[in-house]
């Protein structure tokens, strides 16, 4: 198996770490490469042009991981591969990285992989443009393909620990609102067991407790023993519009395909579990 990742930002880099095969990611900056490759990586350039050295990696490329972010251009990387199966001929698998945000609003209630996106911000539309643009190329080529709906990306170096530490982290309150996490280590999991498994459809990439923000502020402050940001109603807060369109996805995120499908139990099933093993790293 080889797989390549397109996009070989942090989750890319667990995913990379995890997989059972030879793996190639690219990157869009040669400061970039040059720090990936001294991590270990191995890195190509790929900037939305197709490269010779891109395109005989993708030669002998089995599995296809998707962890560019579109725009109102559309998707980064489909334009450049064109026919799959010409530009990649032994291809079986494509996952895609998407978000959650593409299900848009429910108030609150409970939602799964059966609900159909509904996305209420530009960027939601563009995702969920870019997976039926994934989907279409991939049944035409006759190639598995699955899409990986992630909840609000946590881990080491990228917590509330570190917004705390920083004295970035802010207790927006807004009653009612819940968002679901998912553990970065979780994230690497899911993907490497649908690669294996050539695993199709939707999966969402949550934990199994959707939580008030406030709430997992509150419960990092008390285990690192650090003073808690002074409440904020989320009305008069001020916020980047792209900060507070996040507050205008309010649901609770279904992850039943993740162990009925792919035999997963997820090693931080909530918040709390996450923040204690990033405090146990952090003081390690």
């Amino acid at each position: 198996m080889k797989m390549l990742i397109f996009g070989l930002g942090y989750s890319g880099q667990y995913i990379a770490k995890s997989f059972a095969g030879d793996v190639v990611g690219t990157t869009r900056s040669a400061d970039k490469r040059n720090a990936l490759k001294s991590k270990g990586f191995k890195v190509e350039l790929f900037d939305g042009t197709m490269t010779d050295a891109v395109a005989l990696q993708l030669k002998d490329t089995t599995h296809l991981v998707i962890s560019a972010s579109p725009s109102e251009a559309g998707d980064p990387v489909l334009p450049a591969l064109g026919e799959l199966k010409k530009t990649c001929p032994n291809l079986q698998w494509v996952g895609y990285l998407s978000t959650v945000g593409v299900y848009g609003n429910f108030d609150g209630a409970w939602i799964s992989e059966k609900t159909p996106p509904d996305p209420v911000s530009k960027r939601g539309q563009w995702r969920v443009a870019a997976e039926n643009a994934w989907a279409a190329a991939c049944r035409n080529a006759k190639v598995d393909f699955a899409i990986f709906r992630l909840a609000g990306i946590y881990g080491p170096g990228r917590s509330t620990f570190d917004k705390l530490r920083k004295g970035k982290s802010r207790r927006i309150i807004k009653p009612g609102q819940v968002f679901n996490r998912i553990h970065v280590v979780d994230i690497a999991q899911i993907v490497n067991a649908a690669a294996r498994q050539q695993a199709t459809g939707v999966f969402n990439g949550a934990d199994h407790e959707p939580a008030p923000p406030q709430t997992v502020i509150e419960y990092a402050a008390k285990l690192a023993n650090m003073p808690l940001p002074p409440e904020e109603p989320f009305e008069t807060a001020e916020m980047t519009p792209m900060a507070r369109s996040f507050y205008g996805d309010n649901k609770r995120c279904g992850n039943a395909r993740l162990s009925k499908d792919l035999g997963i139990t997820l090693k931080f099933p909530t918040y709390r579990e996450g923040l204690e093993a990033i405090l146990t790293q952090m003081s390690g």
